[in-house]
């Protein structure tokens, strides 16, 4: 038996020394918000609150506000199930209602004036993808570049084929996928990347680099040659919040915001026993 494993035994065999004398008592416990936010991570919780074997008198759900002095859920169990719930029932929500919550301020900021995307779930460890993936869809930002099937053809696509030129031609037979291409000003000037892309099929171009200049200056030359209509524009590259209202400004449909939602702080909520008996 490994270190972890003796700890964990000695643990719980700690707790039931503890308890052994109100076992049988029946403890009530709040789950509450010590902060204003969406809640996020519900199913997740009653799913975990429900295997330790507790009783869910109230909870709340997905999407809901919550501010100081807030209750989440109220639970009811024995005193060993109340604290083991302490430790695995809080973590299952505190993260993603934080990401939940930028995200809903992300799209607060844009006023509904452009599409807010956060693509970088992709890059979380795979067992938690699905959570952050669900926070951000709580929180109201799109998850992808695109609802249509799409293909898209990043900058290693683009360097493995050559060109953006090369790159669409190959995809070109997939005519009912949606084509978008992330641009970088790697094989030229940003603005003629973005005109071989329109020129060649592309549906979206996203410009990655975080530069605003770049932005205006793809948007200026898709206007001047009357290829502006045909595409969708995104924009991406360490985007903060605070940069959203004058982003929306500017002449594009779609911003990507990656780390300053999913790197979110988390929500603060706290565990509090009312009475037992």
């Amino acid at each position: 038996m490994n270190e972890d494993k003796l700890s964990t035994k000695f643990e719980e065999d700690l707790r039931d020394i503890i308890f052994r004398n109100v076992e049988h008592t029946e403890v009530t416990a709040s789950i509450k918000a010590n902060g204003t936010g969406i809640i996020a991570g519900i199913d997740e919780m009653i799913k975990m609150a429900k295997k330790i074997g507790l009783k869910i008198v109230s909870c709340i759900h997905d999407g809901t506000k919550v501010k100081n002095g807030d209750i989440i859920a109220v639970v009811k169990g024995s005193p060993k199930q109340i604290v083991m719930s302490e430790d695995m029932l809080i973590g299952l929500i505190a993260k993603p209602s934080g990401i939940a919550t930028a995200a809903r301020k992300a799209v607060e900021l844009s006023g509904d004036r452009v599409i807010i995307v956060s693509g970088s779930w992709k890059k979380m460890p795979f067992h938690i993808k699905d959570v952050i993936r669900r926070a951000l869809v709580v929180g109201g930002v799109e998850i992808r570049i695109c609802k249509d099937p799409f293909v898209y053809l990043d900058k290693n696509y683009v360097r493995i084929f050559g060109s953006i030129e090369k790159a669409l031609e190959i995809v070109k037979e997939l005519k009912d996928r949606v084509k978008v291409v992330q641009i970088k000003g790697e094989t030229g000037a940003i603005e003629i990347e973005a005109l071989k892309a329109v020129e060649n099929g592309a549906d979206i171009i996203f410009v990655d680099t975080g530069d605003i200049a770049d932005l205006e200056e793809v948007a200026e030359i898709l206007a001047k040659k009357g290829l502006r209509q045909r595409v969708k524009l995104a924009f991406g590259g360490s985007i903060k919040l605070k940069d959203i209202p004058k982003l929306c400004e500017k002449d594009v449909d779609m911003l990507d915001i990656g780390r300053a939602i999913i790197d979110a702080p988390m929500l603060d909520i706290s565990f509090d026993v009312h009475y037992s008996g």
